[in-house]
């Protein structure tokens, strides 16, 4: 079970990787959502600034007319009141149009800064694409890794149960389900690995004889203990670590 429980740990450890990669795409397209809508919220205030122009432009024109409509009949009229009267209507309509003519130059001067941030925002857009190209590559290679890794490590897991009596397996999977894929716990210093509370006396006694054959639980967390003697343990690491001609 220990080699089961190993297999184990990297099955979590991968899953754990794969289902960090949505969000990792997920934030690559929404850093390139931003920059088209940079794009687009640029291009729609130019098309706004120019319906507005094409305004000013009109009320301008139409000013105009009036100042030529009432210079007309300022030649025709009798009464100097009524020339007054006219004399009047141009200097409004003249105020007018100077009003309409500074509008209109606020709104060539607010295009000429549309259409620079149009470039900057399309200029920007263009790096953020290849960035994020490039990014959802290497996103999805990693991916790929992982789902190979986890296809193997899922394959070794099949062969390693296929090793454990079914009952055992059933209580091993139990535990697990209840501590994120860990249900075995060594024993150090008397104490459970895991959570930390002490092993009676008579329990850790009885796991260190070799002949027992019984399996112990963590009286707090339930996992299934193991105990692993020094001695057994160092001489296991040193033939790990020993060069292949030595062994």
């Amino acid at each position: 079970m220990l080699e089961l429980q190993s297999v184990d740990i990297r099955l979590n450890e991968v899953r754990a990787r794969l289902a960090k990669f949505p969000q990792k795409l997920a934030n690559a397209n929404a850093r390139l959502a931003d920059s088209k809508t940079e794009v687009e919220q640029s291009k729609a205030a130019q098309l706004a600034s120019f319906k507005d122009r094409k305004k000013y432009e009109m009320d301008v024109e139409q000013h105009k007319e009036r100042v030529r409509k009432y210079k007309d009949q300022m030649s025709q009229v009798k009464t100097n009141e009524a020339y007054k009267a006219l004399q009047h209507e141009v200097q409004m309509a003249e105020e007018e149009i100077a009003k309409a003519e500074d509008r209109l130059l606020e709104q060539m001067v607010s295009g000429e800064e549309y259409d620079r941030r149009i470039k900057t925002s399309e200029k920007t857009l263009k790096e953020v694409e290849e960035v994020v190209g490039r990014e959802r590559a290497r996103i999805e290679s990693e991916k790929a890794v992982a789902e190979k890794e986890l296809a193997d490590v899922t394959a070794e897991r099949s062969h390693v149960v296929a090793e454990i009596p079914e009952d055992l397996l059933d209580h091993y999977d139990r535990i697990a389900r209840k501590h994120n894929g860990v249900a075995l716990a060594e024993v150090r210093e008397e104490k459970c690995g895991a959570c930390g509370m002490r092993v009676r006396p008579h329990v850790f006694q009885e796991m260190n004889r070799r002949s027992s054959q019984e399996m112990f639980h963590c009286e707090t967390c339930t996992r299934i203990l193991y105990y692993i003697e020094p001695s057994s343990a160092s001489a296991a690491q040193a033939s790990a670590s020993a060069p292949s001609g030595d062994r």
